[in-house]
């Protein structure tokens, strides 16, 4: 047999040929190399998941308005009686509600600014120390824009006030990109009604990239504004009133709109509530006052009627009257039951129409 020609290494000599070494080595000596993909375990994590396509989320929510639609048009008739009564009554009622409902979307978001808070800051720029003046500028944006306005269907950074600031060159604002991208998504939702695209748009938000900052303020006030678009006397259509049960995330678009639904049939039947309320109040006020002479009765009463807590320097604010006239108009009232006092606390006392 031919002897086998040595073979070297990096310079350093092998005794045993290739073929012999290819002999001597098995696969189970091959320790160090991965084995085959197939054999691979198969607890990797899950990879990113495809986002759905825009013609599958519209018609996930075309079958839940399906499904709910006993329950939209009942919705929608308690909504369309609010715009009717706003419509017929004085201006002061769409400032009361809204600052009804920006309170208490404050407080399920988490700001929990209280409406008496609330309006010493709109009417007087005044804060406790104890005040996040953040949240407070927060729940004074909502109310301006739950009070009137241009519409979001106008021009989504506009409405919000807000735009990114990182764009780089000649490329389009990133924030301007995600607005556009949902007012189509909304705009390809026209044959939904306006309650049920309103419900899909607050849900998509943060897909759409708009929450960024954890601003559901925002998506609630721009969605409550779509669902009343229609409409003529009212601004917006109320989700937190008495409860903000509507506004929970979780669960497929027909038990969101389920949801969204029994939320606002609340809200609207709170607001009805609301106004008959102030509406008795005020009739029964002016047939009280009618005895008073000068313009501040009349003034104070209006307030009365358009702020749901009322101090006497936000009366003296509103009005135009001196302090003296409105304490003794406030002092007046708190006697014949008209209004009642809420702080119990010598200073910084609020008070509100007596229902």
């Amino acid at each position: 047999m031919k002897p086998q020609t040595p073979t070297y290494h990096d310079g350093f000599y092998d005794p045993l040929s290739s073929v012999e070494r290819g002999k001597e080595t098995s696969e189970d000596d091959l320790w160090f190399l991965p084995g085959p993909i197939e054999d691979g375990p198969g607890d990797l994590p899950p990879g990113p998941k495809a986002e759905p396509l825009e013609s599958a989320v519209l018609d996930d929510w075309q079958k839940a308005q399906a499904g709910q639609a006993a329950r939209l048009a009942r919705v929608a008739g308690r909504l369309g009686a609010l715009d009717e009564r706003l419509g017929r009554g004085p201006e002061g009622w769409r400032h009361r509600l809204a600052l009804i409902e920006a309170a208490d979307l404050s407080w399920f978001l988490g700001d929990r600014v209280g409406p008496d808070r609330l309006a010493l800051w709109i009417s007087l720029r005044l804060s406790g120390v104890q005040d996040d003046t953040l949240a407070l500028a927060r729940a004074l944006w909502a109310v301006r824009r739950l009070t009137g306005g241009p519409g979001p269907e106008l021009g989504l950074a506009a409405f919000l006030d807000r735009r990114d600031t990182q764009s780089l060159g000649d490329e389009a604002d990133p924030f301007m990109d995600r607005a556009g991208g949902w007012l189509d998504l909304m705009a390809q939702a026209a044959d939904l009604h306006p309650i049920s695209r309103a419900c899909m748009g607050f849900h998509l938000w943060g897909l759409a990239g708009l929450g960024q900052h954890d601003d559901r303020m925002e998506a609630a006030v721009t969605t409550a504004r779509i669902a009343a678009s229609d409409g003529q006397g009212a601004v917006f259509a109320p989700l937190a009133m008495g409860g903000a049960g509507g506004l929970r995330a979780g669960g497929p678009p027909t038990d969101r709109l389920a949801r969204w639904l029994d939320g606002m049939e609340t809200a609207c039947l709170t607001a009805m509530r609301q106004l008959d309320d102030i509406e008795a109040w005020a009739t029964r006020a002016e047939t009280e006052m009618s005895r008073l002479s000068g313009r501040t009765p009349p003034a104070l009463r209006a307030a009365l009627t358009e702020w749901p807590l009322v101090s006497a320097a936000m009366a003296e604010a509103l009005t135009g009257a001196s302090r003296t006239a409105v304490q003794r108009n406030l002092a007046w009232m708190e006697a014949r039951g008209l209004i009642s006092e809420i702080t119990g606390q010598g200073r910084y006392r609020m008070w509100r129409a007596r229902h």
